[in-house]
């Protein structure tokens, strides 16, 4: 009895991935003329049969979805947006899509830069994660004409369909995380304007603030990066005040792990002397040693949803995706000291 010829036999001939001749037989988006044909040749030649028992997910049309991010978020230490990407990728491969991944530099953001696998018509729709400048994130919304949703951040439409973390929310809810541990004396470290993100945990622990009785200090308020490149920057930034808090809410772990950083070469101890909190959920281990107390943004959720969500608007073109928020959760780890007795709301 002859073999079954499968894709990965095909694959091994031409020296490609399973992936790309099952593109290449499908008629998909992503391969060559010249590949596609040689695909298909070896196809015949080894006597490849097509399988008609197929599964819902083999049975299901297959898209392949484009990924914009800036470059900044792909730096060193930024672990954050790797992974999102990365489950991006397997859920659209799980619902038989595939993704391509495209990375925008600040000149082609300055520069209002149509993305290439747009341009060149590779996708079929399109995520755009992470934030960009209002004005080119505005720029890519009116000229990208197939489905698009933005992925943890705010779409400036007025019309936006987005997946985001809840931001607020979390944020109120390590605020008050401080407050119960016995701080009243809490500063923030962000740049405002910076992102819509950024901005929505400045949001949240004000309203923890304003709940506590407290006003907050300008002072107190420290920028942590650049507000049009977006880049962190030690040396630049984190300027301490004279008179410190006794904890920091950080609208990153990133943030939070420089923070520590910087106390530390000014002699302070955490959470010893002072306490930090982060956000996120991606240790910076790399930078310190030790757990960071934080709000945890559910990305496996978020991944899902928005592959669900564009998949959707392929099959409905008329649909409508608004705004998602996904719930996140408390992670309670070493970086926030007890101090004293739990401060009530007012």
């Amino acid at each position: 009895m002859a073999k079954t010829v499968k894709l990965s036999d095909i694959a091994q001939k031409a020296r490609v991935s399973t992936v790309t001749v099952s593109k290449a037989l499908a008629g998909q988006k992503g391969v060559s003329l010249k590949m596609r044909e040689e695909i298909k040749r070896l196809a015949d030649e080894m006597g490849y049969v097509k399988s008609h028992g197929v599964s819902k997910e083999q049975n299901r049309k297959s898209y392949t979805f484009g990924i914009v991010v800036a470059e900044r978020y792909l730096e060193k230490n930024q672990s954050f947006y790797w992974q999102l990407y990365q489950d991006v990728s397997q859920n659209a491969i799980h619902k038989n899509g595939f993704t391509i991944l495209e990375v925008i530099t600040y000149e082609d953001e300055k520069e209002s830069f149509v993305p290439k696998i747009v341009s060149e018509q590779r996708v079929d729709a399109i995520i755009i994660m992470g934030a960009f400048k209002t004005d080119y994130a505005i720029f890519l919304k009116n000229n990208i004409k197939i489905p698009l949703i933005f992925m943890d951040t705010m779409d400036p439409s007025e019309n936006g369909e987005s997946v985001v973390t809840d931001n607020m929310m979390g944020a109120y809810c390590m605020t008050n995380h401080l407050f119960e541990m016995g701080h009243s004396k809490i500063g923030f470290v962000g740049t405002r304007l910076a992102t819509t993100s950024i901005d929505n945990r400045f949001f949240g622990y004000l309203k923890s603030l304003m709940e506590h009785g407290i006003e907050s200090r300008k002072d107190w308020i420290i920028d942590d990066r650049d507000k049009e490149i977006g880049r962190c920057d030690l040396d630049k930034y984190f300027q301490l005040p004279m008179e410190m808090p006794t904890a920091f809410l950080c609208n990153c772990d990133l943030t939070a792990s420089l923070l520590i950083r910087k106390l530390m070469k000014e002699g302070y101890q955490v959470p010893d002397d002072i306490s930090v909190a982060g956000f996120d959920n991606f240790l910076c281990t790399q930078l310190i040693d030790i757990g960071i107390t934080t709000y945890a943004i559910n990305i496996k959720e978020m991944a899902n949803k928005t592959v669900d969500l564009l998949i959707l608007k392929l099959e409905n073109p008329q649909y409508y995706a608004g705004v998602s928020m996904i719930a996140g959760h408390f992670i309670k780890r070493e970086s926030v000291k007890l101090l004293g007795t739990s401060i009530p709301f007012i």
